[in-house]
């Protein structure tokens, strides 16, 4: 899961700048958090459901999902190559100074059995570090510091030469990643959206990953490093700080680095005899047709470990009899039941490649009008994104919505206070 959106929509509120709607992407806010899920004892992943009434509208109900990936006691070894961006834009402290940091960081988490190489790219590419030990730490940190910001930006010659690399180091079961870090701004070579995405698909039939970590501000391209990360199987991160680096990096490394699960799919199948309509809020480039969910050629999203991925559904409650639908339009006996709905979960092993589904029913029962500080945090978040966003269905929604929901946690952590006190923030401003 991405969780680009809200680290962006943090320096823009923190800063006093204006918010673009295309940078509102509430699923990418919603998995930003941590969420206290039940872990999977089997399976790679365990369904978790919540069904409460919705806050900014008072005819419809919530249902939060929950999908948690397994947790791993050892993560196999890394093969990673770091490609930087040190073309000219890439000059201000918030952008290679930062990155410098970030490699640093994760650097030191690395073992003498893993390999780390370095590429930078602006006019042409260059390759820093080709397959040193993870334990190398001191020449890695010795020579990453002294890259600096010169030049144009080719990113096409870049990540043709990490892909390279990433293959010659290839480790059998292992984790074999390419990490971007930039600004996005791709300006020799390819650099349109379509262009990149055809050269990512191509390349990650290699087996090796590429996510994105994206720097700075001013000429950021998000759509770009959204869609490299997307098509390549990875994950888009946004990095502002340096504790940013040291969550996404070193807290949760596993679940950015490691990869669990591949092409997962969710679908949530509502019973029309006890649910008259629904929404699903975000994950607006995401959704499949239905069809799609059983056709194990489709590529979807990757999920790596003791991850989880959340989804919000806006949903209005009706008493009418059951009209056309899947599993409930072919079994009267389950349309005329208490059931809500049901969430499949279908799934590739990285290795194997074998699918799985598991499934789980959300019934009347689900129901509590006291929320969890799961849900909690999830509807403040949702409530949030869609006053930033200004959407068409935010109803009765208010940043004091918002804001009264996040408060309403119980024992907050760190994470939870600064969206309390980023909701304020924007609250404050003219």
């Amino acid at each position: 899961m991405d969780t680009a959106s809200y680290a962006n929509l943090r320096r823009l509120i923190t800063g006093g700048y204006s918010i673009p709607d295309d940078a509102v992407r509430i699923e990418e806010m919603l998995n930003y958090f941590d969420y206290d899920y039940v872990v999977p004892k089997n399976n790679a992943f365990k369904i978790n459901t919540e069904l409460s009434d919705c806050p900014w509208n008072n005819e419809a109900q919530l249902l939060m999902v929950g999908i948690q990936g397994k947790k791993v006691e050892k993560t196999p070894n890394s093969n990673l190559v770091f490609l930087i961006d040190t073309s000219g834009s890439m000059y201000s402290q918030d952008k290679l100074p930062l990155v410098i940091k970030s490699v640093k960081k994760l650097a030191n988490t690395m073992g003498k059995n893993d390999r780390i190489s370095i590429v930078t790219y602006s006019g042409e590419e260059r390759v820093i570090v080709a397959g040193a030990n993870g334990n190398q730490i001191k020449m890695i940190s010795d020579l990453v510091s002294q890259l600096y910001a010169d030049g144009v930006t080719n990113g096409e010659s870049g990540i043709n030469a990490a892909y390279a690399l990433a293959e010659k180091y290839y480790i059998k079961g292992g984790n074999n990643r390419i990490i971007m870090a930039t600004d996005g701004d791709l300006n020799v070579g390819i650099s349109s959206e379509d262009e990149l995405k055809k050269l990512i698909e191509e390349k990650r039939k290699s087996g090796v990953y590429f996510s994105v970590l994206g720097y700075g501000t001013g000429n950021i391209k998000d759509n770009k490093m959204e869609t490299l990360a997307d098509n390549g199987n990875g994950s888009y991160h946004y990095i502002d700080t340096a504790r940013e680096a040291e969550k996404v990096l070193v807290a949760e490394r596993d679940s950015t680095l490691f990869t669990i699960a591949e092409d997962v799919k969710l679908q949530v199948e509502f019973n029309p005899a006890n649910v008259k309509s629904y929404r699903l809020i975000g994950y607006d480039n995401r959704r499949l047709a239905n069809e799609d969910f059983k056709n194990d050629a489709k590529d979807a999203g990757e999920v790596g470990a003791g991850h989880s991925v959340t989804a919000i559904y806006e949903i209005i409650p009706a008493d009418g009899k059951s009209g056309d639908s899947l599993k409930y339009q072919q079994n009267s006996k389950a349309a005329n039941t208490d059931e809500i709905a049901t969430v499949k979960v279908r799934y590739k092993n990285p290795t194997s490649k074998k699918v799985s589904q598991i499934s789980a029913v959300v019934d009347k029962a689900s129901y509590s009008k006291e929320m969890s500080d799961n849900m909690k945090l999830a509807a403040a978040v949702t409530e949030f994104g869609l006053v930033l966003k200004n959407s068409d269905h935010k109803g009765s929604a208010t940043a004091d919505g918002a804001l009264k929901l996040a408060e309403s946690i119980s024992k907050p952590n760190y994470y939870e206070k600064e969206l309390i006190k980023l909701i304020k923030k924007y609250k404050a401003e003219p």
